[in-house]
């Protein structure tokens, strides 16, 4: 969860997003949130956080504007120990981390065991020191995502499970929007949300098509992972990554409320794996996209030709793949989480042996 902007004209997203959304004057209240979900920040340090138990996107306004993201130093052995003892619980589950581009200081989405914390929003300032960020009496705007799966067991192919919690999987800030993947009730459910930012009202999704060249078919039932937008040849357009592990790009003027688009798949980067997490960088007037993964650890992945029409529509069978290259990033190793810090560096989380780390590294 992530800074992940990019320019995009007031005149397009409001085409795009469409003209019926009024805007609502930000609240002054309390928020309880009833599931720790994807987290990231707006260029003005306003914290955007997913709750997919209710369907809600949040924007609310930390007012940690001071301090300088390059001053950020932090190396956390035991982040989960840290934050158990900061907290006074037993067990502490991180789902994701953004970095404030306002004052450098990492936030992390928690889930705990004592029911008085339930899920938690973590501050890590930039020497890493942990607190706790308070939900109470904060200044905020929220979305609900009224096309959203029903909070409930259904049965699916590997068990029952509740869609629900994937209403929510990946948000970004763009200019003058929100972006939200996850999944919906229309009869494709994997969607994309264009929010109205500050966030008010909003439109029923996109549904999306991609082609999986793994299975070897059209899919629009599994819900993007992880996401950024992308600037491809002056096009805006949003680039996502599904599990096993299909990455696709879809043009922002394609996401129009209620209709479904088929995106183009410009990689397959291996079976039996799960994208975790994706940011964007410059290196050497070079642009790649960073993606930590389950089982295939961190790939720095060309966008070399990424804007060229054709896309993958053949099986790639075996674990094979196709596309855009990459390398693996060996030295990070158990990457789960990760954000783009500065133009030089980024904060990752890792789990190795046991141990779950928040340390400050190069970009490689």
């Amino acid at each position: 969860m992530k800074i992940k902007e990019m320019c995009l004209a007031v005149t397009m997203l409001a085409v795009v997003i469409g003209m019926n959304i009024v805007a609502h004057a930000a609240e002054h209240g309390t928020i309880t949130l009833q599931s720790a979900g994807p987290i990231s920040f707006t260029p003005e340090g306003v914290l955007l956080v997913g709750d997919p138990k209710t369907a809600t996107v949040y924007a609310i306004e930390t007012g940690d504007t001071s301090g300088s993201a390059s001053d950020t130093n932090i190396n956390l052995k035991d982040l989960t120990g840290a934050i158990k003892t900061a907290l006074k619980v037993n067990s502490a589950k991180i789902t994701d981390l953004a970095a404030n581009p306002q004052s450098g200081n990492v936030y992390l989405s928690v889930t705990t065991n004592a029911p008085e914390a339930g899920p938690t929003l973590i501050k890590v300032s930039g020497e890493g020191t942990i607190s706790e960020f308070s939900t109470v009496n904060v200044k905020y705007t929220k979305a609900v995502l009224g096309d959203a799966p029903d909070d409930k067991l259904v049965e699916g192919r590997r068990g029952k499970q509740n869609l629900r919690l994937q209403s929510i999987t990946d948000l970004a800030f763009m200019d003058g929007a929100v972006l939200v993947s996850g999944l919906s009730k229309a009869d494709a459910p994997s969607s994309i949300r264009l929010l109205s930012y500050p966030l008010s009202e909003f439109d029923p999704g996109t549904s999306l098509e991609i082609y999986h060249g793994a299975h070897g078919k059209y899919e629009d039932n599994r819900a993007m992972n992880t996401f950024v937008p992308f600037n491809i040849n002056g096009e805006p357009t949003v680039l996502g990554a599904y599990t096993c592990t299909p990455l696709v790009k879809f043009p922002v003027k394609d996401l129009m409320p209620g209709k479904k688009t088929r995106g183009t798949t410009v990689a397959e980067l291996g079976n039996r794996n799960k994208p975790l997490d994706m940011v964007v960088y410059q290196q050497d007037g070079k642009e790649f996209l960073l993606m930590a993964n389950s089982s295939r650890g961190v790939m720095k992945v060309s966008t070399e030709d990424i804007g060229r029409d054709e896309g993958i529509t053949e099986p790639v069978r075996g674990g094979g793949l196709a596309g855009q290259d990459y390398v693996s990033i060996k030295q990070w190793e158990g990457v789960t989480q990760l954000d783009k810090l500065n133009d030089t560096h980024a904060v990752i989380v890792t789990e190795v042996d046991g141990k779950t780390a928040l340390r400050t590294v190069p970009l490689p």
